[in-house]
C-alpha cells in the first residue's frame, strides 16, 4: 500500500526532473548490488546467533554446521546475519566459514545425476537439509548430502551459494 505522501512525492520528483535521474542511479547501482551479496556458512556443530554483537547478549537462534547465510553488517569480529526468511542476528566471525552450501527451501529437491531433468534421480532432499555446494553450472548445483551422496539440484530451489 503506498504512503498518502506517494501521490504528492511523486508529483513533485517528476516536476523537478529528478525521477529520471533517481531511476538512472537505481538501475546503475542494482547489479553491484547483486554481487555484493556475501555469504558464509556456520563452522561449528552448533553455534549461538546473539541478538547483539556480545557474548553476554541473549541467544536468538542455533543454527547447525553448513547453514548458509547472508552478511548484512560487520562490526570488529561479528558479523550480522540473515537467512532467506529474514534477518537472525549476530554471530562471532571465527565461528562462519568460506565453503559454500545450500539450505533446502522446497519440500522436497529431486538430486540428479547431472545437471538437467532428463538425468536421473539419485535421492530425494526434504526442506531444510543442509548440502555442501561443489560445483555449479547454468542454473544448477552439483551437491554433497551429509552422508556423502552427491548429484545435482536446481539452485532455485535451495538458498545459499
Amino acid at each position: 500500500m503506498l504512503s498518502p505522501l506517494a501521490p504528492h512525492l511523486s508529483r513533485r520528483l517528476r516536476s523537478s526532473g529528478l525521477a529520471a535521474l533517481l531511476l538512472t542511479g537505481v538501475l546503475a547501482a542494482a547489479p553491484a548490488l547483486a554481487q555484493a551479496q556475501e555469504f558464509l556458512s556456520i563452522k561449528g556443530n552448533t553455534v549461538n546467533i546473539r541478538a547483539k554483537p556480545t557474548t553476554k547478549s541473549e541467544i536468538a537462534w542455533e543454527l547447525i554446521k553448513g547453514y548458509p547465510v547472508q552478511v548484512m553488517e560487520r562490526r570488529d569480529d561479528w558479523i550480522k546475519v540473515k537467512d532467506f526468511e529474514g534477518p537472525l542476528g549476530w554471530v562471532h566471525q571465527p565461528l562462519t566459514d568460506s565453503v559454500p552450501h545450500y539450505l533446502i527451501k522446497a519440500d522436497t529437491v529431486n538430486l540428479r545425476a547431472g545437471p538437467g531433468t532428463n538425468h536421473s534421480v539419485v535421492t530425494k532432499l526434504s526442506k531444510y537439509d543442509i548440502v555442501k555446494t561443489l560445483e555449479k553450472r547454468d542454473d544448477w548445483a552439483k551437491v554433497q548430502t551429509a552422508e556423502g551422496q552427491s548429484g545435482w539440484m536446481l539452485e532455485k530451489l535451495g538458498w545459499g551459494w
